[in-house]
Formats: C-alpha cells, sequence, structure tokens
C-alpha cells in the first residue's frame, strides 16, 4: 500500500526532524489513524519528494523524521494556459483542479474585453492546487500567477510556441496537428463566456500567436481549457 501524500511548502529548509502543522497533523492523527514509526510522502511542489517516518503522532504536532529524498527534474516541456476569469468561480475552480491532475506548468488568470468576473481569491485557489497535487501524487504544482489584464498578458506572453482558441470565423489550424513536442513550451490562451474580441484576437495574432481551434464541438471556456492542456500534455 502506498504511503499516504502530503504538501509541505517549506521542505527544502527543514532539519531531518521537524514538525507538520496543525491541518496535516490532525488529518494524519484523527483521519488516518497512524501511529509513531509509520511512514508518509512529502512535497513541496517544486520537485522534491521525502519519504518521512512518524516519530510522535501528535494531532497538533506530528513530529516526523526525513528517511530518504529524491529530487524530481522540471518536465522536460512546459505547457502555460491562461484562461479568463469566469463568472462562476466553481467553474474556473475545477479547471485548476484538472490542469493540475494533468501536469499543467503555469497558469495565467485573465482580464478580457468580455470577462465579468474581477474577483480573485488567491489563497483559495492555492489550496485548490495544492489537494489536486496531493490527489494525483505530483512532484511539480502548476505555477498559478495573479489575474493580468489581456493586453498587457499579449505583449509579454514568452513560449516556443503560442496559441490562441477562438469561436470566430477564420483561418485556425487544429491544435493537435501544429504542436511541435519537439519545442521546450506551448502557451494557449482561452477567453471568457463571451470568447476573445474582434481586437483581442488581433492583437494576438499581431504578437506571434497562432489561430487554432480545439475540435468541431463549440465548447465551454473551462472545457475549452482543459481540452487544450489535455491535448498540448498528452500528445
Amino acid at each position: 500500500m502506498a504511503s499516504p501524500y502530503f504538501y509541505f511548502a517549506h521542505l527544502a529548509a527543514m532539519a531531518e526532524e521537524f514538525a507538520l502543522n496543525e491541518k496535516s497533523s490532525r488529518h494524519i492523527v484523527q483521519v488516518l489513524r497512524m501511529q509513531a514509526g509509520e511512514d508518509l510522502r512529502l512535497t513541496d511542489g517544486k520537485g522534491l519528494s521525502v519519504l518521512a517516518i512518524i516519530r510522535e503522532a501528535n494531532k497538533k504536532r506530528c513530529l516526523v523524521k526525513i528517511a530518504e529524498k529524491q529530487k524530481q527534474d522540471e518536465p522536460r516541456r512546459k505547457v502555460q494556459i491562461a484562461l479568463s476569469l469566469l463568472k462562476n468561480t466553481a467553474r474556473f475552480e475545477w479547471f485548476l483542479e484538472k490542469a493540475t491532475e494533468l501536469g499543467v506548468s503555469e497558469i495565467i488568470p485573465l482580464k478580457c474585453a468580455r470577462t465579468e468576473k474581477q474577483q480573485f481569491r488567491m489563497e483559495r485557489l492555492q489550496g485548490i492546487l495544492e489537494s489536486a497535487l496531493i490527489q494525483s501524487q505530483q512532484v511539480w504544482m502548476p505555477v498559478i500567477h495573479d489575474p493580468q489584464p489581456f493586453t498587457e498578458w499579449i505583449e509579454q506572453a514568452q513560449a516556443h510556441q503560442k496559441f490562441i482558441a477562438h469561436c470566430d470565423p477564420g483561418a485556425k489550424r487544429k491544435l493537435r496537428e501544429i504542436t511541435d513536442t519537439t519545442l521546450s513550451s506551448q502557451l494557449i490562451g482561452i477567453g471568457p463566456e463571451g470568447d476573445f474580441s474582434e481586437e483581442e484576437i488581433k492583437k494576438a495574432i499581431d504578437n506571434g500567436f497562432m489561430a487554432v481551434d480545439l475540435g468541431e464541438h463549440r465548447l465551454r471556456s473551462e472545457t475549452a481549457a482543459l481540452a487544450a492542456a489535455a491535448i498540448l500534455k498528452l500528445l
């Protein structure tokens, strides 16, 4: 049976023996009923994985000792998803969870011309990323940025391949056909419920983005973002 998996942000700076926070300690002792001598795995979401042995099973301050450390290199190919903030916050949060499970490297929330939702709770969204990281037992957590105005983001976006997915008619290519997996980074922009404006699409293309479609069906924004993530990660 696999060892229980936990996130610990400051893992790299810890001594050989240290105490976990109260939230993790309570889950270990009260929920999992773990005892001294049992082992668990910890990650900092930055490539470090640790096998630790419980020294003292205290529900407020569980003491553990490092038994083994492993450092995993960053993924060879990075995938960035820029998605407009959505009117329904739960849909944006659902995307964050699934993008983490797929191994997306960066998530950039956008404020576009037709974006209706402006509120952004970084602490809550960071917690969603952490939970998804633990569930999928990965060691690299996506970096989530503060929301960026589309006009600022589009001019400074950096990747070997840059795509914009939209619903307007016109020349577009299929994302899966033009993604070059030999390149080390891809970035795609997904608009809000009302899609990107014509001006935003033109500005993206003027800044080196390729217009793409994700298939024959019209998708919700969060579904389109997840479809794009799946195509880019799984090719």
